[in-house]
């Protein structure tokens, strides 16, 4: 009759069969060391009615030899019978020995197995012995001792159709860690289970798919609330940060990235730009107490310089992963945040609540300008110029703030100077001449100090006393 059987995964991917037969040939004796006997129960030869005949399969086995490839195990067909395998086959084909047979064991069932299947084993035929030995004994907690355990009997288990032993080996793999070996063999078996034993193996290894089809959701909500831990929830910041973006640095798929760091990017800059909008033009109405209104005050600054170290950690990210396109943009539109920044580096009372905010301003402003100036974000002509445009006054403004320049701003003033003529370089003659007249401040250290100005105006001349193109003298 024909079988219903669940197939085990082999060597080439595909799952083996068992040749199951029923044979009245007693030769080819085990050449390998019988398994220990259960008094009373499996192989042991006085209680057995069935010799169970383990055989590699000669049509799958790359190396041939009779003497190494079989085995048998005296066992009893009322314990074959708990797989759903063996009860078919000896339904069909089991035969009571008759009273003057002078055969202990008048029959015999032959399994051909394909010598890979065993490969993950300490022996030949050792998953094949420890399922056949749990039809006898159903001591599925002892057995099954560990993931290695669990993945060798599991695939036997499906073949012989073996349902208790599924169960007992998906419940101990639900339960347990994997190493990644170990992960690739549990995804090999998930397609022979159902649906239902294997919907928490799934759950582990494979992502849910959204509505839209995206399955990739899945990770950037991670990353995202990474993010959110490491620059808002954690105290020890500085070592959870690298540790985020080491992960952000190396996730394969840039594109999870990007949408996971613009989303946070733009997250932090509204913050920003909501604090210091109260903190630069405050309501009066707030607080009538002059005390009331200044603790208020000095709480939105503080807010302003806690987010302003989140934004700058996330434009940090955004270079390191190349992914500054959106940042960029949106920082180059910033002309009313860059009016407020102005605004309060105008009133000296920053000073004493949040000293560091004009480094944290110009450190943004700096890394993303060199994003453009450098090609490493390609960015539209009209992104170029607003980027300058806006960013360029609260330069000014700070320079004029700050004289002599503190220790921690000699080298980025400078540098972020040069990157602005770098950018201003690259549009037109008319946007340029407008910018240009903007940079005179970059001076007045001394001239010799400021050989970046006195190139970027002399490549302005150059052009602009070069003939239009095509135009012709007569």
């Amino acid at each position: 009759m024909s079988l219903r059987k669940r197939q085990r995964v082999g060597s080439s991917g595909h799952l083996s069969s068992l040749d199951g037969a029923l044979a009245e040939d007693r030769s080819s004796p085990s050449p390998f060391r019988s398994p220990a006997v259960d008094p009373g129960g499996f192989n042991d030869p006085s209680f057995s009615d069935v010799l169970l005949h383990l055989q590699f399969d000669p049509d799958h086995d790359p190396h041939p030899d009779a003497s190494l490839t079989c085995l048998d195990l005296h066992v009893q067909s009322a314990a074959l019978r708990r797989s759903d395998y063996f009860a078919a086959l000896l339904s069909d084909r089991w035969q009571r020995p008759s009273a003057s047979s002078g055969d202990a064991i008048p029959h015999r069932v032959t399994l051909k197995i394909p010598r890979d299947d065993d490969r993950h084993c300490h022996g030949p035929f050792d998953a094949h012995v420890a399922v056949i030995r749990l039809l006898h004994t159903l001591d599925f907690s002892g057995a099954v001792a560990s993931v290695t355990d669990a993945l060798e009997m599991m695939p036997v288990a499906l073949e012989f159709l073996f349902e208790d032993c599924v169960r007992a080996c998906v419940r101990f793999l639900e339960a347990m860690p994997w190493t990644e070996e170990e992960e690739e063999r549990v995804l090999a078996l998930i397609p022979f289970l159902g649906e239902e034993e294997s919907r928490e193996l799934v759950a582990r290894v494979s992502p849910m798919v959204a509505a839209s089809g995206d399955w990739k959701s899945t990770s950037e909500e991670m990353l995202h609330g990474l993010i959110d831990v490491a620059i808002r929830r954690h105290p020890n910041v500085a070592t959870v940060k690298a540790f985020v973006a080491k992960i952000l640095k190396d996730f394969p798929y840039r594109g999870s990235v990007q949408r996971v760091l613009d989303q946070a990017f733009l997250s932090s800059l509204e913050t920003v730009k909501d604090y210091l909008g109260k903190y630069a033009s405050p309501d009066v109405r707030v607080a009538e107490d002059s005390d009331e209104r200044e603790a208020i005050q000095r709480l939105n600054l503080h807010a302003v310089m806690s987010n302003l170290k989140h934004l700058h950690w996330l434009v940090e990210r955004i270079i390191e992963v190349r992914v500054a396109d959106t940042a960029v943009r949106e920082w180059s539109e910033q002309e009313a945040l860059a009016a407020d920044l102005m605004k309060t580096f105008r009133d000296d009372t920053w000073k004493n609540i949040a000293p560091g905010l004009p480094l944290l301003v110009t450190r943004c402003s700096y890394r993303l300008a060199d994003a453009v100036a450098s090609g490493a974000t390609l960015a539209p002509r009209q992104v170029r110029m607003k980027i300058v445009r806006n960013w360029l006054p609260v330069l000014n403004v700070l320079r004029d703030t700050f004289s002599p320049l503190p220790s921690g701003y000699r080298t980025l003033y400078p540098d972020l100077e040069e990157t602005f003529l770098k950018i201003i370089s690259t549009l037109p003659l008319s946007d340029a001449q407008e910018l240009l007249q903007q940079c005179l401040s970059f001076s007045t250290r001394n001239l010799d100090d400021c050989p970046h100005l006195t190139s970027a105006f002399k490549t302005w001349f150059r052009r602009a006393n070069r003939p239009p193109h095509g135009y012709r003298t007569n």
